[in-house]
């Protein structure tokens, strides 16, 4: 029997896992760094660069804008690790 509950617990783990995966895809990220603008989603995809076309700048702004989406990644899954009653969280 604890098998099956461990079944239901993974299958319950990997649907919150997907759920926090699609809010992520939805939440747009905008940084401005140095005269380069880059957008991106919370799950780190690009979605557009504009303003200064010096690669060091918008290499930077890139770097920012993923600091920025791991945040906010971070405080999504913070949630839903807070729900598993896993220790230590």
């Amino acid at each position: 029997m604890d098998n099956l509950k461990q079944l239901g617990d993974l299958k319950k783990m990997r649907d919150q896992a997907m759920e926090v995966q699609k809010r992520l895809s939805g939440i747009k990220i905008t940084v401005e760094h140095k005269g380069v603008v880059v957008v991106m989603t919370a799950d780190q995809k690009v979605i557009s660069i504009s303003g200064e076309s010096d690669l060091e700048k918008v290499t930077e702004a890139v770097n920012e804008a993923l600091k920025q989406s791991q945040k906010v990644a971070a405080e999504e899954m913070k949630g839903l690790m807070g729900g598993m009653g896993l220790p230590g969280t």
